[in-house]
């Protein structure tokens, strides 16, 4: 059986049963005979089911945000948000996806060719937790406009919400079995993923979610040559330079810090900070990170939620002790409070430097670092002293200083005088360890496509 636990009363919500081989089987043939049928299927009817599904995520945003609030704890009025955020990604894709997937002809020595843009058939998701509606939502539109089919291995601890995302599309109208989730016990979770990615009716699998989830599925992706995507995790570099907006800066670090209780590949997680600027820098950031109210997330005054699992809180603590253990300084926070719930306080950690688990490891969760650096060169040094490779963000009052540093930041994303965020209309992926391939934008959609050229002599 897969149990979902609330994270902030730690009371069982549900016990789901879990599928054998023979159910997997069975589910498989049963998304390839709907893939089949859909690839032939005019994009303008698809057009209409994906614009029903929007529909119907704003109809029931609320009922959804309660499910995702409930099954990991973040705050209902940003699972409210994600649910919105579905809804423009749906219609993104059924607005734009004739026009990214039109043939393209290419003059050839005078004679013509054609670029076409074919269907591959069911492509395997393996999804987080973190954003669960959000993360499936923005693959799988993309995804199914383009013809194809999806088969979803959701986190078992968000089972409540996978499942009524596979309501969802049902009851939008598309093709019965077109969307399938997977039901699987963590224990097992790893042998069953490499058998259905090696499995003929899967043609191409996408994962979000640590580095060490995205090696495993590429290595068993790979050997059986099958395409795959990869949006794994991120340490992201905000570089504060000594001309900005400080009340901006600190303003969006802070939003960037906190969304989702810091559970975000593209949080802000390292504050690089010019030194002229760092005493006033972190007295603003300490105002504003105390006033960040943790608890219950239905109360509409709470900013922080508890983080999803025991564990993930466990370790994010155990990277603040072996970090103040050798020398740095925690502003606030860096406690476990003695209370029911996964909860953990928003936290500053200064006087950072390399070796320190908060300066080399992604934090998931709400723990800022502030690192000093002593120019441009100097941050752009220490912003790409990381294995990671996601997100970046550059403040600054002077455009062209901004664009030349953020030009220089190894990076797959990069705002200036902004908070990183996902967005339909703009390509989403990383670099290094944060992976390869990129969702949302016509980049996404082709992703997962056969790019095939034809050549009339």
């Amino acid at each position: 059986m897969i149990l979902t636990i609330n994270p902030a009363t730690e009371e069982i919500l549900a016990e789901y049963p879990v599928m054998t081989s023979a159910d997997i089987e069975e589910l498989l043939e049963a998304a390839q005979c709907a893939a089949s049928v859909w690839k032939e299927t005019p994009i303008s009817e698809r057009k209409v089911a994906m614009n029903r599904l929007a529909d119907l995520l704003r109809e029931q945003k609320d009922e959804h945000a309660t499910i995702i609030s409930r099954e990991m704890g973040k705050p209902f009025k940003e699972a409210v948000s994600e649910v919105e955020k579905c809804a423009w990604v749906c219609e993104y894709y059924a607005q734009h996806a004739e026009e990214f997937l039109q043939n393209e002809t290419v003059d050839v020595d005078g004679m013509t060719g054609m670029v076409t843009f074919e269907p591959l058939g069911v492509v395997l998701g393996v999804m987080p937790w973190n954003f669960p509606f959000w993360q499936v939502i923005r693959f799988a539109a993309a995804i199914m406009m383009a013809g194809n089919g999806v088969v979803i291995k959701h986190a078992p601890n968000v089972t409540g919400a996978a499942i009524a995302l596979e309501s969802l599309f049902k009851e939008a109208g598309f093709p019965l079995n077109l969307y399938r989730t997977l039901h699987i016990e963590l224990e097992d979770v790893d042998r069953m993923v490499g058998e259905i990615i090696a499995h003929p009716v899967i043609k191409a699998v996408s994962v979000t979610g640590s580095t060490g989830a995205g090696m495993a599925v590429a290595e068993k992706a790979g050997r059986a040559l099958k395409r795959s995507v990869l949006e794994l995790g991120g340490n992201d570099p905000y570089v504060v330079l000594d001309d900005a907006n400080l009340r901006q800066a600190v303003d969006v670090c802070i939003a960037s810090r906190l969304l989702n209780a810091g559970q975000s590949c593209i949080a802000a997680k390292r504050f690089i900070v010019h030194h002229s600027i760092k005493s006033r820098f972190e007295e603003m950031l300490l105002e504003r990170m105390r006033e960040a109210k943790m608890g219950d997330p239905f109360d509409p005054s709470v900013r922080i939620g508890p983080l999803a699992r025991k564990d993930l809180r466990d370790a994010l603590h155990l990277q603040v002790e072996q970090s103040r253990e050798l020398g740095a300084k925690v502003l606030c926070g860096g406690e476990i409070p003695d209370r029911k719930g996964f909860f953990y306080p928003a936290t500053i950690v200064t006087d950072v430097s390399p070796g320190m688990a908060v300066y080399g490891e992604e934090t998931f969760g709400p723990v800022a670092t502030v690192i000093e650096a002593l120019d441009d060169d100097d941050a752009v040094r220490i912003a790409n002293d990381s294995p990671y490779g996601l997100g970046s963000a550059v403040f600054s009052s002077d455009p062209e200083r901004a664009k030349t540093v953020a030009g220089r930041l190894d990076a797959g994303n990069c705002f200036v005088n902004a908070m990183v965020k996902s967005d339909p209309r703009l390509p989403f992926g990383g670099i290094k360890q944060s992976g390869y391939g990129r969702e949302l934008s016509r980049y996404g959609i082709r992703e997962f496509v056969n790019v095939k050229s034809m050549f009339f002599g």
